[in-house]
């Protein structure tokens, strides 16, 4: 099973030729994808117009979810927390939930945002960087 970040699905979503999304099918090789709903608030909020809206929220509806659990966000917070105390910085909190997510559900994070390197640098996380070529 594989968690795969909104910084990927920006990548397919962007190229219009189809090239990089035939590329992600390849990577996946047909493991099940998941996603957090903080992946499904990112791809929303850039929605640039109301077509794309209603291409994208029924698609995301149908897709199946890693759940966050009452201390899902004290760990997510203690993640943001151990790297400042280490000299070392994330841009967003909602990268260190959406790490802590998949820390606790064992799932490998696929993604193309150098803060999940720096949070495996702190925690267990399954976490390979995507290239846009698989």
């Amino acid at each position: 099973m594989v968690l795969v970040d909104t910084s990927v699905w920006v990548d397919v979503f962007r190229d219009k030729s189809g090239k990089t999304g035939k590329a992600l099918e390849r990577w996946l090789d047909y493991r099940d994808i998941v996603l957090s709903r903080f992946n499904q608030l990112e791809l929303l909020q850039g929605c640039r117009d109301e077509k794309e809206w209603s291409l994208l929220a029924p698609y995301l509806d149908s897709q199946d979810y890693l759940e966050a659990s009452p201390t899902t966000w004290p760990a997510a917070a203690r993640i943001y927390f151990d790297l400042r105390r280490k000299g070392l910085t994330v841009r967003s909190p909602i990268d260190c939930c959406i790490a802590q997510l998949g820390v606790e559900h064992k799932v490998l994070l696929l993604h193309n945002d150098v803060d999940f390197e720096t949070i495996a640098s702190v925690r267990p996380l399954q976490q390979s960087r995507w290239s846009g070529g698989g």
